[in-house]
């Protein structure tokens, strides 16, 4: 069973299996105190999370890591990752941000994909970890034979046509090729990290999100922020030339520059996700 948990800008994710809980993925630094109000709504206590598995290691999907270890939760890290433990150990040191705890390495368990459906069996969960670059180097996925999969920052399906040929494109295809292995069913639904869950054919890979259309009014708004910020324009200055709400500016250039190759719709879908 996946539980979503929304207690910041990041979709985190409790999985369910017979012998406790697996986290995937926390929010930024300082929403501790969020988490377990959230994690209380579904009934569940800290010491009920057995490990935390993390996408990738930017900021808004790790920043609780350090203090979640030192609670007593494992962290599982993969071969692909190791090297970038610490990717925003110098950004939250920069912004200083008190209550940040670098992960510890000797908190941490590392093994290879290859391992990870026998790890994954020590809990009770069927299913197992693919390696999904594109976003950033370290990305991973986990597949869960359920029928779905959680993809972290993978650029959602509507984004596609903007990533022909890219390693975006070629990490949905192993997601594609592995659930086509794996699952009895033509289905398969998709957990974001920024965006709603999708459900996705995998026979023509046509995703049932992204058919609804958003406010052309905030398409514009959105379009125009994109290309200002391109070039240069500070945030006063783009929120004087739009008219636009500050924090609706604030969030639309925070997605920009944090999630290269984001559509309008990407965008707004994050923003949506968020609560705005």
């Amino acid at each position: 069973m996946i539980s979503l948990l929304r207690y910041g800008n990041t979709n985190t994710y409790l999985i369910k299996g017979k012998n406790g809980y697996v986290l995937l993925d926390t929010d930024m630094p300082g929403t501790l105190s969020s988490f377990y109000k959230e994690i209380k709504k579904f009934d569940v206590k800290v010491e009920d999370i057995k490990y935390l598995l993390i996408s990738h290691f930017h900021l808004d999907h790790m920043g609780l890591a350090g203090q979640l270890t030192d609670l007593g939760i494992e962290a599982v890290v993969f071969a692909e990752q190791k090297d970038h433990i610490h990717d925003s150990d110098e950004i939250l040191n920069r912004i200083n941000i008190s209550d940040y705890i670098p992960l510890c390495e000797n908190k941490i368990r590392f093994i290879s994909v290859d391992m990870s459906r026998s790890f994954l069996k020590e809990i009770g969960i069927d299913g197992e970890i693919i390696y999904t670059p594109g976003h950033s180097d370290d990305s991973i996925s986990l597949l869960l034979d359920e029928g779905s999969v959680l993809v972290g920052d993978l650029n959602p399906l509507y984004e596609l046509e903007l990533h022909k040929g890219s390693q975006i494109e070629k990490s949905w295809d192993q997601v594609f090729k592995k659930a086509a292995e794996i699952f009895q069913t033509d289905s398969l639904v998709v957990y974001y990290g920024h965006a709603k869950s999708a459900s996705v054919n995998l026979t023509t890979h046509k995703s049932g999100y992204g058919s609804q259309v958003k406010n052309s009014v905030d398409e514009k708004v959105v379009q125009k922020i994109m290309r200002l910020s391109d070039k240069g324009f500070s945030l006063d200055k783009i929120i004087s030339r739009t008219g636009a709400d500050p924090h609706f500016v604030s969030d639309v250039i925070r997605m920009y520059m944090t999630h290269p190759g984001v559509s309008v719709l990407g965008i707004l879908d994050r923003i949506e996700i968020k609560g705005k």
